[in-house]
């Protein structure tokens, strides 16, 4: 099983290295998938290497696309809009974290479809045909669009389980400890202190 990462300037890394722990299953083999090979920069600083291009992969059983903090800078990324598009079609499951389904709907994915994203960029995703749904993960057809950067891992635990059985996503979701139990609760606009929820807002528009 092919899987490939899509990467791209100014990506954010949790969204495409949670899900990366997650499905490290022995049968897969992963490809970092970007424009050209060598190194690309998060938002944060970090740096992930690419390790082959669109035009060398056309195309993978899974696709794991993260999403940006500057996403409407991403959506101007035609090589990348045209790849995805292209490689949809063929894939088994076609995966977005984040913001990262701004980039499935530009390359028209989502029509017609229920979908989630981060919720400061959801209107977005019904500008582009989707239908906008408020929940952490939303499997539609050969979808999966998960909710803000840490819902990528359920997406991916979800996902786990579709191809490999619910005992093998058990296994892995111990591995990792993942139980959370964060120390606000803050993690939603609905949880948030107002003035939180306006400055993050501004931030990603």
């Amino acid at each position: 099983m092919d899987i490939a990462y899509v990467l791209y300037p100014n990506m954010t890394a949790l969204d495409l290295v949670g899900p990366y722990e997650v499905l490290g299953h022995p049968t897969v083999r992963r490809h970092f998938v970007a424009a050209s090979t060598g190194p690309v920069r998060c938002d944060n600083g970090l740096t992930l290497h690419a390790d082959t291009t669109f035009a060398e992969l056309p195309g993978a059983d899974v696709i794991v696309v993260p999403g940006s903090s500057r996403w409407r800078d991403a959506l101007t990324d035609t090589t990348m809009i045209d790849w995805l598009a292209a490689a949809h079609p063929s894939a088994t499951w076609t995966t977005s974290v984040c913001s990262g389904s701004t980039l499935l709907g530009k390359a028209g994915v989502l029509a017609g479809r229920r979908a989630t994203s981060h919720w400061a960029v959801r209107d977005t995703l019904a500008a582009d045909g989707a239908t906008v749904v408020d929940e952490r993960v939303v499997i539609d057809g050969d979808v999966i669009t998960a909710a803000g950067v840490s819902a990528g891992i359920d997406m991916a635990l979800t996902l786990a389980a579709t191809l490999w059985g619910t005992e093998t996503a058990e296994l892995i979701q111990l591995a990792l400890e993942y139980a959370p139990q964060p120390p606000f609760d803050a993690g939603t606009p609905e949880t948030a202190p107002p003035a939180a929820v306006e400055r993050l807002r501004a931030a990603f528009s």
